[in-house]
């Protein structure tokens, strides 16, 4: 190669390089994405932000599914935000390739469900500030079932009453592991071993753990004794309960409007406790990531800590969507979202680790295998756990 095809070739390097760490936001202002419905909340902090320290923020809006995928494919052209609005487990592919900078939530950790917090912390580094959280909660008839059972106990002997009646006590949907862990939880299953503050670890899987074992037995053994349908999927889950045909159930806040418009009189609390303690179902939360490929991450670390993580504006997130929120000084007059902040403060966030990504076929097929077929329980938990394993060890070769 001669001296001038050498120079340019380096001159094109330069100017590659020179655009990584640069955001969209070139006059020193920075950038955020968010979705339709979080974005006029930001813009009206922004503005305080700016007013304050001069940096010009601008906020662009984006359906939410849109979101990870533009990010994936912007940030490393120096094309897209300083900050996201996403969820905590696109963490696994996000950290994974580089694209995000941790945050430091020192000073406001107080304000935050811990729950939050650890939804947000990968591979022991926080990498997000959370704003709101969702999982699912316990629904009951009252009119079938007056007062909550404690326990997972009391719930199969308020069915076989119920039974006598015609109608199913708790119902559940099929092939739906992620509403199941509720109740996996509650026995003692689990997915991933988990440490607070470093997160999961993928070489303990659980799915053949024994209160895994014992959850799908003890649900198998409902069905098997007809106080629960099989092969229910949420949109007939519902219909039976506000029929009146069906008593419990375990699902989220996207069932509200359902069953706000039907003639059911319901009450949603946390789950009954299991044989190892108290139901933690899973649970997903939104928050706001600072871009690896930020041309001025801490400009953004202040406007998340200063100006975000407030009374505030977190209570202008919630107010614009009612979704339950992850922090802790938010005014929530409506029992039913206070009902879910109060199942979820013991609730276990989705693995966001890359790892899940193998387990769900596994899992699901263990679920619907073993539900309807109490002989084959154990088993098929084996069966599960053996095949995610493999699965994570091929992906590691």
């Amino acid at each position: 190669m001669n001296r001038i095809k050498l120079y340019a070739l380096l001159l094109v390097l330069v100017g590659l390089l020179s655009t990584v760490g640069m955001s969209a936001a070139q006059d020193g202002g920075f950038l955020i994405w968010a979705d339709e419905i979080s974005a006029s909340v930001i813009e009206e902090f922004a503005l305080d932000f700016s007013d304050e320290y001069g940096v010009e923020v601008e906020v662009q809006q984006f359906t939410f599914s849109d979101l990870r995928g533009e990010f994936i494919t912007a940030a490393p052209n120096g094309e897209g935000p300083d900050i996201i609005l996403g969820a905590h487990d696109w963490l696994g592919e996000l950290v994974s390739n580089g694209l995000l900078s941790p945050v430091d939530l020192s000073s406001v950790e107080e304000d935050i469900n811990p729950n939050a917090i650890g939804a947000m912390t990968y591979d022991g580094e926080v990498y997000g500030l959370p704003y709101s959280v969702e999982n699912t909660a316990f629904f009951r008839n009252v009119d079938l079932v007056p007062d909550r059972p404690e326990t997972w106990e009391e719930v199969r002997a308020i069915s076989e009453e119920l039974a006598e009646d015609g109608i199913y006590g708790y119902m559940i949907q099929q092939r739906d592991p992620w509403h199941s862990y509720t109740v996996f939880s509650a026995f003692g299953g689990y997915v991933f071993g988990f440490e607070e503050g470093v997160g999961y670890d993928p070489s303990d899987v659980g799915l053949d753990s024994e209160g895994a074992i014992a959850a799908y037995s003890y649900l198998s053994g409902l069905i098997a004794d007809d106080l629960m349908p099989a092969g229910l999927q949420q949109e007939t889950m519902w219909s039976l309960f506000t029929e009146g045909e069906g008593a419990m159930m375990v699902t989220g806040p996207w069932a509200l409007e359902t069953l706000r418009a039907s003639d059911v009189n319901f009450e949603v609390t946390a789950a009954p406790e299991g044989p190892e303690g108290p139901a933690r179902p899973f649970i997903s939360v939104r928050g706001f990531m600072v871009s690896a490929f930020s041309e001025d991450p801490a400009t953004a670390q202040i406007f998340l800590t200063e100006f975000m993580a407030t009374d505030d504006a977190m209570q202008g997130l919630f107010d614009a969507e009612s979704r339950p929120p992850a922090w802790n000084n938010v005014e929530v007059d409506d029992p039913v979202i206070d009902a879910f902040r109060e199942a979820g403060a013991t609730g276990a966030p989705q693995p966001a680790i890359p790892e899940m990504g193998a387990v769900w076929e596994s899992w699901s097929n263990m679920m619907e295998l073993s539900l309807n077929d109490p002989e084959v329980v154990e088993a098929e938990a084996m069966n599960a756990a053996e095949q995610v394993r493999a699965e994570i060890a091929e992906s590691s070769e």
